[in-house]
C-alpha cells in the first residue's frame, strides 16, 4: 500500500467538443487531482479553434493538470466525405463524433508520449469518445467512459442496441413508450434528437458508441445516488458504474474584455434584490429561440410582473442548438427583443447578453427559480444550489431530462405549447408566477433543499459520490500495479 500511496498516478482525459463536455470533465479531473493527488492531461479535439468560452474554463487549473489541443477538424468544403454525411453534419452530435474519429491520430500520439513519460493507468473518454479504446488498448491503458447525463440516459443507452434490434420503425411511432427500469416511461416522439430519424448519421454514429460501452472498464457517471435512487440501483453491474455527482461548477476565473462587467454587473445587480425572489432565464451555451418564441418569452416575462435576470441570445428560426460550437458574439440581441420591452421592465429585471456567470447566479441568494433549457450541467448546478426550475427542453435528450424533472424528481414546471408550435406569452406568464409565488413552487422549492443537503451529503467525506470516487482512483492504481 505505502508503494501505491507514493506512485504519482497519470490519469487522460478526451472531452467531446462543446462546453457541456468540458466543464463536467475539467471539475471530475479537478476532483482526481485534489482529492486523490492523480496528475491529469486533458486532451481537447476542437472543430475550428477553441472558444472563448472553451478558454476560460481552462484558466486557474491546478498545476497537476495539462492541457493539450488537438490539431483542430474542420468540416468546410468537405468533398471526401460519404454522402450520409452532407445532411448529417450540420447536427452537433455528428460534428462531435466525427471530430472525435478524425483526431485519433494525433492523440495516438499525446498517448504514447504520455506513456512514455510517465506512469499513465488510464483514459476517460465521454460518450461520443469510445473510438478511442482502441488506441488505449494497443497502449495497455484501462478505459473508461465519463458519462454527462442521467442515470436514466446511461440506462437507456447501455439498453439501445437492443432497441434497435428489437423495433423496425420510427421510435417517435411506437405505440407503447420505452419503458427504463427505475425510470418513468418515455415516449419515443421526446426520446434524444438523434433517435428522431434512424436513417440518419447521427443515430448510427450514437449507435456504434452505445455498442462499443461494454468494453470500458467502467463507466463513471455526473449524478449521485440520492438524486436518482432507483434509477442508480437499476443500473447493470458491469461494466461498474461510479456514480461521483454532482460535479459542477464552483467558480470561474473573471472573465476577459466585456464578460467582465457582464460578470459584475450581475452579480451587483442581484445584490439589491429581494431574496428569492428572482427569475434567472438561460438556454445554456447552445441554446437558441426562434424569433416568435423570443418574442412570446419577453411578453410572457413582463406579464408575469417578476424580476428576472435573462441572458439573451440572438434567435434563429432554424435551429434551437445554433450556438452549440460558438460564442454566438454577434450583433446585441436585445434589437430582437418587443420595442421599449428593457424600458418598461428595467426597474426588476435585467437584460444581458449572450452570457452571464451562471454557477454565481445560481448560488447567489436573490435567485429563487430557473428557466432552463434543461442541459444536464444546468440541472445539477440547480440541484447544488436548491434553485427549482421551468423546463424548456430544445434539443439532445433534453426532453428526457425534462420529464424526469417534472414526473420523477419533481422539482420542476413546464409550460404547454400552443398549436402554433410556441408557448404563448399568457401561458409563460403563468408558469413563471406559480414557480415564484404558488404552493406549488414553495413545494418544488423545498424538495430542492432537500436535494441540495443531499448533494452536498454524497460529496462530503463519507458521501456516496466520494465513496464512489476513491472506489475509481483504487481501480486506476490497482491497475498499475498489474501492468
Amino acid at each position: 500500500m505505502d508503494q501505491l500511496s507514493q506512485t504519482h498516478y497519470h490519469v487522460a482525459i478526451l472531452p467531446g467538443p462543446g462546453m457541456g463536455h468540458l466543464i463536467p470533465l475539467i471539475e471530475f479531473a479537478k476532483r482526481l487531482v485534489n482529492d486523490n493527488k492523480f496528475h491529469v492531461t486533458c486532451i481537447i479535439p476542437t472543430i475550428g479553434s477553441p472558444t472563448k468560452s472553451a478558454k476560460e474554463a481552462l484558466q486557474g487549473l491546478p498545476t497537476a493538470i495539462d492541457v493539450v489541443y488537438l490539431p483542430p477538424v474542420t468540416f468546410d468544403d468537405d468533398d471526401d466525405l460519404p454522402s450520409p454525411y452532407q445532411k448529417a453534419v450540420t447536427k452537433p452530435e455528428t460534428l462531435v463524433f466525427l471530430a472525435v474519429t478524425r483526431s485519433l491520430s494525433p492523440l495516438r500520439e499525446v498517448l504514447k508520449s504520455l506513456k512514455a513519460t510517465s506512469n499513465l493507468v488510464g483514459l476517460v473518454v465521454d460518450d461520443f469518445g469510445t473510438d478511442a479504446f482502441d488506441i488505449a488498448k494497443e497502449l495497455d491503458i484501462s478505459t473508461y467512459i465519463f458519462f454527462t447525463s442521467s442515470a436514466m440516459m446511461l440506462f437507456f443507452s447501455l439498453g439501445l442496441p437492443q432497441l434497435d434490434e428489437r423495433v423496425s420503425g420510427e421510435y417517435r411511432d411506437m405505440a407503447e413508450p420505452v419503458r427504463i427500469p427505475g425510470c418513468v416511461p418515455i415516449h419515443g416522439r421526446d426520446l434524444l434528437d438523434p433517435l428522431q430519424d434512424r436513417s440518419d448519421m447521427a443515430y448510427k454514429l450514437m449507435l456504434h458508441h452505445a455498442k462499443r460501452f461494454a468494453l470500458a472498464d467502467g463507466i463513471i457517471l455526473n449524478s449521485f445516488v440520492e438524486f436518482e435512487e432507483e434509477a442508480t440501483l437499476a443500473l447493470p453491474k458491469k461494466p461498474p458504474i461510479y456514480p461521483v455527482g454532482p460535479l459542477v461548477r464552483t467558480g470561474l476565473t473573471n472573465p476577459v474584455d466585456d464578460g467582465s462587467d457582464k460578470y459584475y454587473n450581475s452579480l451587483k445587480w442581484l445584490d439589491r434584490q429581494p431574496g428569492g425572489s428572482v427569475l434567472f432565464v438561460s438556454f445554456g451555451s447552445g441554446g437558441t429561440l426562434s424569433y416568435p418564441q423570443l418574442n412570446e418569452l419577453a411578453s410572457g416575462l413582463e406579464m408575469s410582473e417578476q424580476r428576472f435576470l435573462w441572458v439573451v441570445r440572438s434567435p434563429n428560426d432554424k435551429s434551437s442548438n445554433a450556438s452549440f460550437f460558438s460564442d454566438q458574439n454577434g450583433n446585441d440581441p436585445s434589437v430582437f427583443l418587443p420595442s421599449g420591452f428593457v424600458e418598461r421592465t428595467k426597474t426588476r429585471s435585467l437584460v444581458v447578453s449572450f452570457w452571464a456567470p451562471q454557477a454565481q447566479v445560481l448560488a447567489h441568494g436573490s435567485t429563487g427559480g430557473f428557466l432552463t433549457h434543461c442541459g444536464w450541467n444546468s440541472i445539477l448546478e440547480s440541484v447544488v444550489h436548491g434553485v427549482p426550475l421551468i423546463a424548456w427542453p430544445l434539443y439532445a435528450e433534453q426532453k428526457m431530462n425534462a420529464i424526469m424533472l417534472t414526473e420523477s424528481t419533481k422539482v420542476a414546471l413546464r409550460p404547454e405549447f400552443g398549436e402554433n408550435g410556441l408557448v404563448g406569452r399568457a401561458e409563460i406568464a403563468r408558469i413563471v408566477k406559480s414557480l415564484m409565488e404558488s404552493d406549488e413552487g414553495k413545494r418544488l422549492r423545498d424538495r430542492m433543499t432537500y436535494l441540495k443537503n443531499a448533494a452536498a451529503k454524497a460529496l462530503g467525506e463519507d458521501g456516496s459520490s466520494t465513496k464512489a470516487l476513491s472506489a475509481l482512483a483504487s481501480n486506476f492504481k490497482r491497475r498499475a500495479c498489474m501492468s
